[in-house]
């Protein structure tokens, strides 16, 4: 066979197995992918974010399936509204031995203006509230003060835990934080003796803690966290006299709680007249202090204290009328 036989050969075989030869897959071209699956992907998404939002703004996020709503726990006692003792001669309370007095440094400015005008700048919502009902529980039960009356210093506080640096930080005289802004820097009963938060920081042992609430802390104890920082305040108003009573046992703990001054008395006489009456007529979340239970509760348990405090100032005429005898 010659060179063009051979030639002429190869051509026919070449034909042939074009025409005849399947193409490989990988020689074949793909065809350009579908954008249904990504549009499917995005309309998930999407719906399950709306679905989040909805739950959440409903109080479904964080709710155990076929768990009720938490309700406030029981009130214990009506309390009657108080009034001056009779024969009172205004003379101030004795304080308890090894009461825990809340003190401020001398270097630090004046709370007073801040703890007496309440936080609360917009109303508290009921599912907000329901997380701290079992705190209030579990602290009544544990140290045997009326929740009522802790609820009231939570409210001054820090209106719920609603106050913008509750979770962070300290206040702005930088001594004092958390849910019931305890402080964390002053010397507690003695030198040497610690913070006041030092004093009551491992109370949270001594209850059980919910399964679920909300602002837990990965440690403790933390004037941030809820459990921890209640639970202490109850521990704290215990030890100064608090009982299921809302009578001169509270007052005098809401005022060691607060400190020994003039805004002291005021700060005592709010947060009983609060308490009060929250046992006369419900607890109300976002309702604001009654100014006639106010002035009783000052004329009962305020206004003998206040008496001592006040510096008595002999009048102009009968100081230059006793220097004109002499």
């Amino acid at each position: 066979m010659d060179i063009g036989e051979r030639t002429a050969t190869l051509v026919r075989r070449l034909r042939f197995s074009a025409v005849e030869r399947p193409v490989p897959a990988f020689e074949q071209l793909p065809a350009p992918p579908s954008e249904r699956g990504h549009w499917l992907v995005a309309g998930t998404i999407a719906a399950l974010g709306v679905a989040t939002l909805v739950a959440v703004l409903t109080g479904l996020v964080g709710r155990s399936p076929g768990v009720p709503p938490a309700a406030p726990p029981a009130v214990l006692v009506t309390a009657a509204t108080p009034a001056p003792a009779a024969g009172s001669t205004g003379a101030s309370r004795t304080q308890a031995p090894g009461a825990i007095v809340a003190r401020a440094p001398a270097t630090q400015p004046s709370q007073g203006p801040a703890r007496l005008a309440s936080p609360l700048q917009s109303a508290v919502s009921t599912r907000w509230m329901e997380g701290f009902y079992p705190i209030y529980s579990v602290a009544q039960r544990t140290f045997g003060v009326n929740w009522l009356l802790i609820a009231s210093i939570h409210e001054q506080e820090t209106a719920f835990s609603t106050a913008p640096s509750t979770y962070h930080g300290l206040n702005f005289a930088d001594c004092c934080g958390g849910p019931m802004q305890f402080n964390v820097t002053n010397g507690g009963r003695g030198t040497g003796s610690g913070s006041t938060w030092d004093l009551v920081s491992g109370s949270y042992r001594y209850g059980a803690r919910p399964a679920a609430y909300d602002h837990p802390t990965a440690r403790h104890p933390s004037i941030y966290d809820d459990f921890d920082a209640i639970m202490a305040a109850a521990h704290l108003l215990s030890a100064d006299g608090a009982t299921p009573a809302l009578e001169q046992g509270a007052w005098n703990a809401a005022y060691d709680y607060y400190g020994h001054d003039a805004a002291g008395v005021a700060y005592a006489d709010q947060v009983l007249a609060r308490a009060i009456g929250w046992s006369q007529h419900g607890f109300c979340v976002n309702c604001g202090l009654e100014p006639a239970m106010v002035a009783a509760v000052h004329a009962a348990y305020g206004a003998p204290v206040l008496a001592t405090l006040t510096p008595v100032r002999t009048p102009p005429r009968a100081t230059a009328a006793r220097a004109r005898k002499h």
